[in-house]
């Protein structure tokens, strides 16, 4: 008998990708596609996958909250991670909320067959492009040579005006952009860092050159 597979992401193409790489696969079929994370867990309730390929950042949702909700909500299914995202603070905290598995987006066909099935019999599977990072990590910590935290250029521009002591809405308001989207980069920012408020981001950010 087939795997029943859930795909949710907030990108059309990605589904679209995911289910064209499982077609006629003799392990695994798609039995819900949903588009973002809206409704997601009434749909998985209904045709009970047993897979969720779930993306970890969909706006307005979080994958990595629906993750332990789905974890929490419907124990019998498992969840592989989906992102872009190979950065070891995102593979931790989808692990510390049930998560089962972790693929980066551009996975090839075998890659998520393997991961798959090696989950639904209940093995950990992380992508095999951030396995020894991963691993790394835990040997050496954070403090290992050469290991950096990747800001992208949006994330700088912000993390220095948070440290310039603006608010939310003065950074949307001088970046154009919406509040929204300060609100989740600056909670990637913290994320990234390991800390749990402005205070401890600024210093971190200091102590790491990041300012």
């Amino acid at each position: 008998m087939k795997i029943r597979v859930a795909i949710a992401d907030d990108q059309e193409i990605i589904i679209q990708g995911l289910s064209m790489m499982l077609e006629g696969c003799v392990d695994a079929e798609i039995v819900v596609k949903s588009l973002g994370g809206k409704g997601l867990t009434g749909k998985l309730r209904v045709e009970r996958p047993e897979i969720v390929l779930l993306d970890i950042q969909m706006a307005p949702f979080s994958g990595i909250d629906l993750c332990k909700e789905i974890t929490r909500e419907l124990p019998a299914m498992e969840v592989i991670a989906l992102t872009n995202f190979d950065e070891t603070h995102y593979v931790k905290q989808m692990l510390r909320n049930g998560a089962r598995g972790y693929l980066l987006k551009n996975t090839d066909r075998e890659t998520l067959i393997r991961a798959i099935v090696e989950v639904h019999h209940g093995k950990l599977f992380l992508d095999p492009l951030i396995h020894q990072t991963v691993v790394d990590e835990l040997a050496y910590g954070r403090s290992r040579p050469g290991m950096t935290i990747h800001l992208t250029k949006r994330e700088r521009e912000i993390l220095k005006l948070i440290a310039e002591e603006n608010s939310n809405k003065q950074i949307a308001d001088k970046l154009f952009i919406s509040l929204r989207t300060v609100e989740t980069h600056r909670l990637n920012l913290t994320q990234k860092l390991a800390v749990k408020n402005t205070a401890g981001l600024v210093k971190e950010a200091i102590k790491l050159g990041l300012l």
